[in-house]
């Protein structure tokens, strides 16, 4: 017989072990089993048929031994009679045991027969229950499938959704970019008058952006700058000033740099910077020429923010760098003062006791972790066991948990391939 298959206890016909469950390979066992019983029942009816003509035989010879008996009995003393008499008597007494041996022999067959199909029926509910449970297994199997397929569609959708939404954007902003160069050639008139605009835009823009600063223009026939920005705290305190040259042209001056740096000199600016829509060759978007920050309109004002903040750092700095040996002074007093320590040690008092929950908090969660991780180890183990069990029956026929699962067990690890059925 070879590997995967089982062989009829009956009538020694193979099957596949996959077929085990199907309805063919449970009715051919049902008919040879009950054909069994048939042949059986005829066999001890005949044993009885035999053993009652031998019943009857030996009647007729106790009949005939009495007679002979009887007369032996007239020739022979009455010792010799009566151990005759006994030797019948265990004679017959032996007959009797053995009839009965025979009767109980019967009733046993009958008996294991009965066991036998028991447990038949009881090995059919277990494959019919071990059938049932795979196809849930599958049934569940496909219904996580299903739920992951529609939640990969839905993020798809989704990613989908969103590159359209920037794609659109992207068109938005180069409209609208677009528009605004259209728009500002065709408002395009005197330099003068640009220039004046685009010194009022940016000078709204720098008192919206910075409502606290201190920000004015330079009046019209005064030599210097544009705009003077004196940099200011919530509070008031002067940190610093920024002073703003705007050119609204379409080449770039190198001159610019140099008067711009002249006219800082002159209002004792600490940071100048230049706004022009046309930069130099070097210069992306902003940057440091000849020590003056230069910078097309979009990112003026986050400069001037980056650069109002290190203002605001070095004003700062200052201001605490002052009055240092007599604060250094108070400092160690403190120190040095009971208030100190007994602020300490009550921060060293508290962190004690929170210490000590922690650690009785901490044993009794450790003896809770044990007792779940006990419990755990035996779900485990128990359900490692079911799958086991249910793997030995059906066979590949199961869906496979990778959890349960070794990426190459041993041969003494695999289920066996065939089943032997004992009578």
């Amino acid at each position: 017989m070879e590997q995967g298959q089982i062989a009829c206890p009956h009538c020694g016909q193979t099957f596949e072990i996959t077929d085990v469950l199907t309805s063919s390979i449970r009715e051919h066992v049902k008919a040879e089993f009950q054909q069994e019983l048939i042949r059986k029942e005829e066999d001890l009816k005949k044993r009885g048929e035999n053993l009652q003509e031998q019943k009857m035989a030996l009647a007729e010879k106790m009949d005939l031994l009495e007679e002979d008996i009887e007369n032996k009995v007239k020739e022979r003393l009455s010792g010799i009679e009566t151990k005759v008499a006994k030797q019948m008597e265990g004679q017959y007494a032996d007959s009797l045991k053995s009839l009965q041996n025979d009767l109980n022999e019967r009733d046993a067959k009958i008996s294991e027969y009965r066991s036998q199909e028991i447990e038949l029926r009881k090995m059919k509910r277990q494959l019919e229950e071990a059938n049932e449970e795979a196809e849930l297994l599958i049934v569940r199997r496909l219904d996580e499938e299903r739920q992951k397929i529609k939640e990969d569609a839905f993020k798809k959708a989704n990613e989908e959704h969103r590159l359209k939404d920037l794609e659109k954007d992207k068109v938005i902003n180069d409209l609208k970019v677009s528009l605004g160069d259209m728009k500002r050639k065709a408002e395009q008139g005197s330099m003068e008058t640009q220039g004046e605009v685009f010194e009022q835009d940016f000078e709204i823009q720098l008192k919206t952006f910075f409502p606290y600063d201190d920000i004015r223009p330079v009046p019209k026939g005064v030599r210097g700058a544009d705009i003077v920005h004196s940099v200011r705290t919530p509070f008031g305190q002067e940190c610093g000033l920024f002073l703003w040259e705007t050119k609204n042209t379409k080449s770039w001056n190198v001159a610019w740099v140099s008067k711009l740096k002249e006219d800082a000199i002159n209002a004792r600016a600490t940071i100048p910077i230049l706004v022009s829509t046309a930069l130099p060759n070097e210069i992306t978007r902003f940057g440091l020429v000849g020590g003056v920050w230069v910078s097309d309109p979009f990112c003026a004002l986050p400069l001037a923010v980056a650069l109002r903040e290190q203002l605001i750092a070095v004003n700062r700095e200052r201001m605490l760098s002052s009055g240092k040996n007599e604060k250094m002074e108070l400092v160690y007093q403190y120190l040095s003062g009971t208030e100190f320590k007994q602020k300490v040690e009550g921060i060293v008092e508290a962190f004690t006791s929170m210490q000590e929950q922690l650690n009785q908090e901490r044993r009794v969660m450790e003896r809770h972790w044990n007792q779940r991780e006990k419990q755990i180890h035996r779900v485990i183990k128990n359900t490692a066991g079911l799958y086991g069990d249910l793997q030995g029956i059906i066979g590949v026929q199961i869906p496979a948990i990778p959890a349960l699962e070794l990426e190459s067990p041993p041969e003494s690890d695999l289920p066996s391939s065939s089943v032997e059925y004992k009578t």
